[in-house]
């Protein structure tokens, strides 16, 4: 779609105020200011106007609260996905921001937009993921300095970012992540010598799981939630407590 029709579709701008605004640099994509009218957008490209992030009216974002036991997909032919779980007139419109694997419960995010979704998976946007994460051993203070500062792991050479740990109990953690690398939580615990016995998402970003939520159960984000995970938006998780 070309970028003065996105922002004409996307604001109240008519289509000759949309190009206007683009000619006169208020309109940035990908952080970077763009006066081209005629620009091609791709899927994942970002636009703000006047410093506001556009989305087109009638895109879709919803958390859901993930049981354990499906698959964070949009169709498979064996097994239940979490797509499954939605109403037919939303199921066919959403994918996934930010996968969960089978057996880890907690909060997914659906949408339809391709953009918002970049913002929450892109690895260079280092969007906090906050995990509450039952260990088969109690975790010591090394473990918990090493996780903080960085560990390897198994088959690659870059450490990973520096974590934030909190203890929550004899053999509970809350660990607080900016990456999204395979099995990342399970391997990291593995790499300071204990185990996952349970892995719980609690919070992307701004974006903390409802708890109102049963699990399977799905609620729209509010506008607030939506806008949490930009950059500037993002902050590190607070709702959980000891």
């Amino acid at each position: 779609m070309r970028l003065d029709q996105f922002l004409a579709n996307g604001t109240s701008l008519s289509r000759k105020e949309a190009k206007k605004a683009i000619t006169s640099g208020r309109v940035q994509v990908d952080k970077a200011v763009c006066k081209q009218a005629n620009l091609q957008l791709a899927p994942t490209q970002s636009v703000h106007f006047d410093g506001q992030p556009v989305a087109l009216p009638g895109e879709l974002y919803l958390m859901m609260h993930k049981p354990a036991g499906i698959l964070s997909a949009t169709t498979d032919s064996s097994q239940p996905t979490a797509v499954d779980l939605l109403p037919a007139e939303l199921a066919g419109r959403v994918h996934i921001a930010g996968r969960l694997d089978k057996d880890t419960t907690g909060l997914l995010l659906l949408t339809s937009d391709g953009q918002w979704s970049h913002s929450v998976t892109s690895p260079r946007r280092q969007c906090q993921k906050c995990y509450r994460v039952t260990l088969a051993e109690a975790i010591s203070e090394g473990a918990i300095e090493a996780l903080e500062t960085g560990v390897s792991l198994h088959g690659e050479d870059m450490p990973t970012r520096p974590a934030d740990v909190r203890v929550m109990g004899e053999r509970e953690i809350a660990l607080t992540i900016s990456e999204g690398r395979y099995h990342q939580v399970k391997r990291m615990l593995a790499a300071v010598g204990n185990h996952v016995v349970a892995l719980h998402r609690h919070s992307i970003g701004g974006i903390e799981l409802d708890s109102n939520l049963a699990p399977g159960g799905f609620r729209p984000l509010t506008p607030e939630e939506r806008l949490s995970v930009s950059p500037e938006g993002q902050r590190t998780p607070d709702g959980i407590t000891n």
